[in-house]
C-alpha cells in the first residue's frame, strides 16, 4: 500500500470583504495548507512556511503555528505560544493560571508545555478541529480568524489579568 496522492482543493476565489460570501455558493472540499495559506491572505495573516507542512505567523508577544495532523492530515490545528516563557519555580502558578483559562474561556484550550532547554516552561494555546469531511472556504476563514483572535486574547490576559507573563 502507497503513500496517498496529495488532495487537490477546488479553486475558489474569495471576495475581499468576506461579509459578502455568504452570497457564495458553497462549495466543501478538503481542508490543505495551499487553502489555509488563501485564508490567512484573505484575513491579512502574515506568515512563514517552514517547509515542513505548517504555516507560522508571529505577532509581538506570540507565535501561532498552523498546521494539519492526524494520519490523513485531516485535522486543522492552530497553536499559540507566547514569546515568554515561564520559571520553573512558577510552575505551580502557571497551572493555576492555565486551568483558569480553561475554566472561563471558550475554543481553544491552554496547557504549560514541557520545560525548554534552559529549563523554562512555555505555555500554549490550542485548537483542533476534525475536517476529514472537508468544509467551504468561509468556514475555514472564520476558524483561522477565531484561532488567530483567540491567540491574542490568551496571550494579553497571561500578561494582563493571568498576571503570569
Amino acid at each position: 500500500m502507497g503513500v496517498p496522492a496529495q488532495r487537490e482543493p477546488e479553486h475558489v476565489t474569495l471576495p475581499a470583504d468576506v461579509s459578502t460570501m455568504d452570497d457564495m455558493a458553497v462549495a466543501v472540499g478538503p481542508v490543505t495548507l495551499s487553502r489555509i495559506g488563501e485564508a490567512l491572505d484573505l484575513l491579512d495573516v502574515r506568515y512563514l512556511a517552514d517547509g515542513d507542512g505548517s504555516l507560522l505567523a508571529m505577532w509581538e508577544r506570540h507565535a501561532v503555528l498552523f498546521t494539519l495532523e492526524g494520519p490523513d492530515d485531516e485535522i486543522l490545528v492552530m497553536r499559540a505560544r507566547p514569546h515568554s516563557t515561564v520559571p520553573p519555580d512558577w510552575a505551580d502558578r502557571a497551572y493555576r493560571v492555565v486551568n483558569e483559562w480553561n475554566h472561563t474561556r471558550r475554543f481553544c484550550k491552554a496547557y504549560v508545555g514541557d520545560p525548554t532547554e534552559r529549563g523554562q516552561l512555555p505555555i500554549y494555546a490550542e485548537m483542533q478541529v476534525p475536517l476529514s469531511a472537508g468544509a467551504h472556504d468561509a468556514l475555514v476563514v472564520e476558524m483561522l480568524d477565531c484561532g488567530a483572535a483567540v491567540a491574542t486574547s490568551f496571550v494579553d490576559w497571561l500578561h494582563d489579568e493571568g498576571a503570569l507573563l
